[in-house]
């Protein structure tokens, strides 16, 4: 980690940070640098909550798929790891989990998740934009309630990720599975061989 976790922490974290323990067993990583600014801590952990509470109108595995994709595409080995240890408990297909880097080209997902993944990639890749079908597709599914609620969720995983990712926050070895990170954005052979061309 780029910023130093070695410091005593207000009393005011130190529920979150046993009920982390309780959790998974030790603190995460994440919240050693949250901790620092307790006020924020405790409103990305209150917004987390918000979101991934049993009462959600997303399910689970969609909701952790969506936390799982966001990880990948920004690189961000903690979140996979976390993320992907829920997906795991949550998901009864290995396989799914394995080829969520490359979901377009799998067959393990149904339509609705399938719509739900191109609105995460529209609303992370820098470039790409939430276009109105993207949004009409959506609704073939979820109320407008709830798609603000989605929205939501993928904007709060892009923040974890980009701040782990900004602090180089590791992963703490939770999720079993070999989840692969986001190779989609690596230029293609022939691409690559071109630029090398005319450099």
């Amino acid at each position: 980690m780029r910023i130093s976790t070695k410091k005593n922490y207000s009393f005011l974290i130190k529920p979150l940070l046993w009920l982390q323990k309780r959790h998974y067993g030790e603190v995460l990583n994440p919240a050693l640098l949250w901790g620092r600014k307790p006020a924020l801590f405790w409103l990305v952990a209150g917004f987390f909550g918000v979101l991934d509470r049993k009462s959600s109108p997303i399910t689970p595995v969609i909701r952790s798929l969506v936390c799982v994709r966001v990880s990948q595409l920004n690189d961000c080995t903690f979140c996979v790891d976390v993320n992907g240890m829920k997906l795991a408990e949550r998901c009864d297909s290995v396989d799914k989990i394995k080829a969520l880097a490359q979901w377009r080209h799998s067959d393990q997902f149904s339509e609705q998740e399938r719509i739900v993944l191109t609105y995460v990639e529209a609303m992370t890749i820098t470039g790409q934009k939430v276009t109105e079908e993207m949004l009409n597709d959506l609704k073939l599914s979820f109320d407008e309630d709830t798609i603000v609620e989605l929205t939501a969720l993928v904007a709060f995983q892009n923040l974890s990720a980009k701040f782990n990712t900004a602090l180089d926050v590791p992963a703490q070895g939770f999720c079993s599975l070999p989840i692969q990170m986001d190779d989609s954005n690596t230029p293609s052979t022939s691409t690559q061989t071109e630029r090398d061309s005319n450099s």
